[in-house]
C-alpha cells in the first residue's frame, strides 16, 4: 500500500463490507476486517443493511458499489440475516468479479478451476492455507495432498489451488470409505469439514503438513464462557505426528483476514494498471469514402457509431463517472478531475482562422479532421473539444456546427439538436432571473416594507427564519443579526428593498431561436401588473451571461459563486444588483447542476469529442468550456493532444481564448492552427461579393494570383496576432477541388514567410483524417518547438487602455473612441470595482475593423466603443464596438424613433474630427450615438 501511495499520492485501495442484519458473530468478523484494513491504509467502509432488506435492495446496493471506482474490493458478509428469503448464490454472483475479494463468484471459481490463477481472485481461506504451506519451505509439486471437505468456500477451491501448484490431490468427504487410510497417505493435509476434533493424531503421516480450517465450539467448564474453540483436528495428538500444524484459534483465521487485504490490494493494483496514463486501447471506425462526397447528413447516417459507454471505457473513464444519454452521448462527472489531478496534462492546440467570409474557412471541419488524423491514423491519444451549436444558426442560413464531409461529430442530429439539454437549462435559468427582477420591481412598488418583509421571510411553523442566502445579504448590508424579529424598521427597509432602477435593468430574457419579433417587446401589459410596463427584449440563449459562466467555470462551487456575482441592474443609489441580492443564485445552480458536466460524443472515425458550452464569439468569448479542456488534457496523458476551437477569426475567438479562457483556466497552449481557404483569401484580396444560393463568380473557381496574394495580407496579420502571444502557428490550407497546385503552394510559402512554423494543405473534408495527417504531423512537431506564452495586457491597466491595446495590436486600429455611454460605464465600473476584469470585445466578426464590409487588413481607422457592459459573474467587461447588438441580430430602427431623432437633430461643425461616422464634418448628438447605424451616416 505504501508503494502504491508513492506512485499515486492521491490513491487508496478501497474496501466495502456489506452486511445484512446484525448477527453478533458477523459483527465480530467485520470489526476484525475493518481494523486490519485501517492498519495498512485501505479505505474500508461497513455498509449495513437492515434485516428487513429485500433481495432487490441488496442487489441494488451491490450494483452501486460495483460502479464506484474508488472501491476495489466488496465482501458480502455471510450468512445474510434477512427476514426475507434471499438467494445467496444470486447475491454472491452479483459482485463484480474484479472486486470479488472473497473469490466466491462463479467466474472467479471457474477461472481457478481451469488454472487461470493470474486472472482471478482466489478465495481467502484457501489462499491463506497455501501461503502457510509455502512458509514451511516444503515444495508442493509432486506431493500427495488430501483435502477433507468440499465446500465452495474452502474445500473445492483448496483442491484446485493445490492441483495447479502440481500436487496430487484427493478430496475426501462424508461418503469417503476408510478416511483414516486416505489421511495416512497425505504429505499435505487440509481439513475443513466442520466437525470438532474429528481427525485423530494416529491417522496422520509422520512429518506431514497439517492445515486445520475448522472452527468449532465444545463444552469446557473450565472456561468462563463454558466453552472453547477447537479445530477439526485433534491438536494434542496430531502435533506429535505432524511436521507442521496450525493451531485453532490463531492459525488459519488471521491468514484469511491477511489474504482478504492482499486480494483488495491486488484488485487495486490491477485497477491502476488497467487505468494508468498511457496509450489508449481504442478501436477506430473505418470510413467508406464516396466520390462525389455525399451531403453531411447522408455521411453521418451511413456511419455506425460505437456505443458511447464503450468509447468511455476506451479513453479511461470509469462507469460511475459517465451518465449515459442513450447510446451515442453521455455526460462526464466532475469527480474525474480529482481522480486524475496528479496526471500530467497533454498538449493543448487551439484551432482558429483568418477573418471569416460567407465562403467559410472550415474551422470546425479542420478541428475534427485533425483529431481524426492524430487518433485514427497517427495512433495518438487525442480529444477534440468543441462548442454546442445554438438552435438559432442551426435553423438559419449558417446551419449546424458538427464539422462537414468526412470530418464530423456524430450523430449529426443529436449534436445539433438539444444534445443533453444544456442550452435549455441555460434558458430556464436565465429566464428565472428575468422573472425575479421584474417581480421584485413590481412587489417593491406595490407593497409596504412590512408586507414585503413578511413575504421574503414568511412564517413557517409559527416562526420566521432567514435562509443562508438572506444571511449573506444581511452581512453585505453590514447587519450582523440572524433573528428576523431583531431587525429595526430601517434595517427591514434596507434588507427588503433592492430599489432597482427599471431603466438600468441589463438582464434580458432569452430564447434559442431566431425570432425577430422578440427583439424589442413591452412587458407587463396584463391587468394584474397594474400598469408597470417597460421595454425589454429577447436575446438568443447562447448570448446569456450564464452560458459564459458555464464555459469559464472550474467547478460546481465556482459556478455557484459566479452565478451569484452576475449583475442584473443598478439600484437608484448606483449600487450593482446581483442574483445573490435577488436570492436566486442557489436556484440557478440547481438548474445548472447537470449542464456543468461535459458531453461525450465521437467523430466519424471513432475518436472522442467533448461538446460543452456554446458562447458566441462576436458578443461573448466564443470558446468551449474550461472543464471539458481540463478533463480531456488529463485523459490523453502527457503524450496526447487536445484540439479545441476558438470561434470566428483569430482576432476574435483566439484573442479571447488567450486573454480570457487561458487566464481563468491557467492552461497554456502549445500550438495555434490557423485555417485558411484559397477562395476566402481571394475575397479578402478584393474579390466580388458572394450571394447565398448563387453560383460563385469565376474569380473564386479560376486561378487568380493577384487577388490571392493581396488577400494573404489578412492571413499574415492573423499569424502576427497569434505570435503576439508567443505560441507557434501552423497554417492549415483547407483545399477545395477548384484550387490549383500553384495557388496552394503560394499560400503555404507566404504563410511561412510571415512567421508560421509550418503551412500544409489539407483535404479532410473529402478524405477524413487521412487528409489531415500532414497537418497532424506539423502540429506534433510544433508542439515541441520553443514557446513563450504571454497575455496581451495586464489586468491592472485602466479599462480604456486594455481596449486600446486590443484595438491597436490585434485589429490594427489607430486608436479608440469612447462614446458618451461608454465613458459613463468606464467611470461606473471603475467605481464599482470591476475595472480589473479582462475585456471581451463585442464586434463584427466579418472584418478586422468595426465595419463588416471592410475586408483584408483595414488601415487608418478609429474604433468606436458605443457602450460597455459587465458580465461580472462570467468575469469580463464587454465593450460594444460599432453597431454590434447583444442579441446577435442585425439592428432594426423603429420608424417613430427615427422621426424623433430627426426632429432633435442638431448640426454643428466639427473641424478635424476623425471619427469614421462623422463623414460630413458634423457632430452627432449624444442621443444618436446610441444608434451608430451605418445607414444614417450620410
Amino acid at each position: 500500500v505504501e508503494q502504491m501511495k508513492l506512485k499515486n499520492p492521491d490513491f487508496r485501495p478501497g474496501l466495502v463490507v456489506l452486511q445484512v442484519g446484525d448477527r453478533d458473530d458477523s459483527n465480530l468478523y467485520i470489526s476484525m476486517k475493518l481494523k486490519a484494513a485501517a492498519e495498512i491504509g485501505i479505505n474500508a467502509m461497513h455498509l449495513r443493511l437492515p434485516a428487513t432488506a429485500t433481495e432487490e435492495e441488496i442487489l441494488h446496493s451491490i450494483t452501486e458499489v460495483n460502479e464506484n471506482s474508488s472501491v476495489h474490493g466488496l465482501i458480502v458478509q455471510l450468512p445474510l440475516d434477512s427476514v426475507h428469503e434471499i438467494d445467496t448464490e444470486k447475491v454472491t454472483n452479483a459482485v463484480a468479479p474484479e472486486k470479488d475479494v472473497d473469490g466466491l463468484t462463479s467466474i472467479n471459481a471457474g477461472k481457478l478451476s481451469r488454472g487461470d490463477l493470474g486472472n482471478c481472485l482466489i478465495p481467502c481461506t484457501p489462499n491463506g492455507c497455501m501461503e502457510l504451506i509455502k512458509q514451511t519451505g516444503i515444495s508442493v509439486a509432486g506431493k500427495r495432498a488430501v483435502v477433507i471437505g468440499r465446500s465452495k468456500i474452502v474445500g473445492a477451491p483448496m483442491h484446485d489451488l493445490l492441483l495447479w501448484n502440481h500436487a496430487t490431490v484427493t478430496t475426501c468427504h462424508s461418503k469417503t470409505v476408510d478416511l483414516a487410510a486416505e489421511v495416512g497417505r497425505a504429505d499435505i493435509l487440509v481439513v475443513g469439514i466442520g466437525k470438532a476434533e474429528m481427525v485423530k493424531g494416529e491417522w496422520i503421516k509422520k512429518g506431514a503438513v497439517v492445515i486445520d480450517c475448522g472452527i468449532n465450539h465444545v463444552i469446557d467448564e473450565t472456561k468462563s464462557s463454558g466453552k472453547r474453540v477447537v479445530g477439526d483436528v485433534h491438536f494434542q495428538s496430531a502435533k506429535e505426528q505432524a511436521g507442521f500444524i496450525t493451531p485453532v484459534p490463531g492459525g488459519v483465521g488471521p491468514m484469511t483476514v491477511a489474504m482478504l487485504m492482499a486480494n483488495t490490494v491486488l484488485s487495486a493494483k490491477r485497477f491502476l494498471e488497467s487505468h494508468q496514463a498511457g496509450k489508449w486501447n481504442i478501436s477506430y471506425t473505418a470510413l467508406n469514402l464516396q466520390k462525389p462526397v455525399p451531403s453531411d447528413i447522408v455521411i453521418s447516417r451511413s456511419c455506425t457509431a460505437k456505443s458511447i459507454d464503450s468509447l468511455a471505457r476506451e479513453v479511461g473513464l470509469f462507469s460511475d463517472e459517465v451518465e449515459l444519454y442513450g447510446k451515442t452521448k453521455a455526460k462526464v462527472q466532475l469527480t474525474i478531475i480529482k481522480r486524475l489531478q496528479s496526471r500530467p496534462d497533454g498538449k493543448y492546440v487551439v484551432v482558429t482562422g483568418i477573418t471569416p467570409t460567407p465562403l467559410g474557412e472550415g474551422k470546425s471541419t479542420t478541428t475534427i479532421g485533425l483529431a481524426q488524423a492524430m487518433g485514427a491514423h497517427m495512433k495518438l491519444n487525442v480529444f477534440a473539444c468543441v462548442r454546442q451549436p445554438s438552435q438559432g444558426p442551426t435553423f438559419g442560413i449558417k446551419g449546424g456546427a458538427a464539422g462537414g464531409g468526412y470530418s464530423q461529430v456524430i450523430p449529426m442530429e443529436e449534436f445539433n439538436l438539444h444534445l443533453t439539454g444544456d442550452i435549455h437549462a441555460i434558458t430556464a435559468a436565465n429566464n428565472l432571473v428575468a422573472a425575479a427582477v421584474d417581480a421584485r420591481i413590481f412587489h417593491e412598488a406595490t407593497q409596504s416594507d412590512k408586507a414585503l418583509y413578511n413575504r421574503l421571510v414568511p412564517l413557517s411553523g409559527g416562526e420566521r427564519t432567514f435562509s443562508p442566502i438572506q444571511i449573506n445579504r444581511l452581512k453585505k448590508l453590514g447587519i450582523q443579526k440572524t433573528e428576523p424579529s431583531a431587525l429595526t424598521e430601517e434595517e427591514i427597509n434596507r434588507f427588503a428593498r433592492l430599489d432597482i432602477d427599471p431603466s438600468s435593468v441589463t438582464w434580458q430574457r432569452v430564447l434559442d431561436t431566431n425570432d425577430r419579433f422578440l427583439r424589442k417587446i413591452t412587458i407587463g401589459q396584463s391587468p394584474t401588473e397594474k400598469g408597470y410596463t417597460r421595454e425589454a427584449q429577447f436575446d438568443i440563449t447562447v448570448a446569456s451571461e450564464i452560458m459564459a459562466v458555464l464555459a469559464l467555470t472550474s467547478s460546481l462551487e465556482d459556478m455557484r459563486q459566479r452565478l451569484a456575482k452576475m449583475v442584473v441592474a443598478t439600484s437608484r443609489r448606483g449600487d450593482p444588483i446581483t442574483t445573490e441580492d435577488l436570492g436566486v443564485s442557489g436556484a440557478l445552480t440547481v438548474l445548472m447542476k447537470d449542464a456543468i458536466k461535459p458531453n461525450l460524443m465521437q467523430t466519424l472515425e471513432g475518436t472522442p469529442v467533448f461538446v460543452h458550452a456554446g458562447p458566441f464569439a462576436n458578443i461573448a468569448h466564443g470558446n468551449s468550456s474550461i472543464l471539458a479542456d481540463k478533463i480531456a488534457l488529463k485523459l490523453v496523458g502527457p503524450e496526447g493532444f487536445v484540439v479545441t476551437e476558438a470561434g470566428f477569426g483569430a482576432d476574435i475567438g483566439m484573442e479571447k481564448f488567450f486573454n480570457i479562457k487561458c487566464r481563468y483556466s491557467g492552461l497554456r497552449p502549445h500550438v495555434v492552427v490557423l485555417v485558411a481557404t484559397i477562395r476566402a483569401l481571394k475575397m479578402h484580396g478584393g474579390g466580388p461579393t458572394v450571394t447565398a444560393g448563387m453560383p460563385l463568380p469565376k474569380e473564386y473557381v479560376e486561378e487568380n494570383f493577384n487577388l490571392l496574394e493581396e488577400g494573404c495580407n489578412n492571413m499574415r496579420k492573423q499569424i502576427e496576432n497569434a505570435k503576439h502571444f508567443g505560441v507557434p502557428v501552423v497554417v492549415a490550407v483547407n483545399a477545395f477541388k477548384t484550387d490549383t497546385e500553384a495557388e496552394l503552394d503560394l499560400v503555404c510559402t507566404l504563410a511561412k514567410s510571415a512567421g508560421a512554423f509550418d503551412a500544409v494543405r489539407c483535404s479532410h473534408w473529402a478524405e477524413g483524417g487521412a487528409g489531415a495527417v500532414a497537418l497532424g504531423e506539423a502540429v506534433q512537431k510544433a508542439s515541441s518547438a520553443p514557446s513563450n506564452f504571454k497575455f496581451l495586457y495586464d489586468l491592472d491597466l485602466p479599462i480604456a487602455d486594455k481596449i486600446r491595446i486590443i484595438a491597436q495590436k490585434i485589429y490594427g486600429a489607430d486608436d479608440i473612441e469612447l462614446l458618451p455611454d461608454a465613458q459613463h460605464k468606464v467611470a461606473l465600473y471603475t467605481k464599482q470595482g470591476f475595472a480589473n476584469l479582462p475585456v471581451c470585445m463585442a464586434k463584427t466578426h466579418l472584418s478586422l475593423s468595426h465595419e463588416a464590409e471592410k475586408k483584408g487588413v483595414p488601415k487608418g481607422f478609429i474604433l468606436p466603443i458605443r457602450d460597455i457592459r459587465a458580465s461580472v459573474g462570467a468575469g469580463f467587461l464587454f465593450p460594444l464596438v460599432g453597431t454590434v447588438s447583444s442579441n446577435s441580430f442585425p439592428f432594426f430602427l423603429h420608424p417613430k424613433k427615427l422621426i424623433l431623432f430627426i426632429w432633435t437633430f442638431s448640426v454643428a461643425p466639427c473641424p478635424g474630427c476623425v471619427h469614421p461616422h462623422h463623414r460630413k464634418s458634423v457632430h452627432w448628438p449624444a442621443g444618436l450615438n446610441r444608434l451608430q447605424s451605418p445607414g444614417l451616416t450620410s
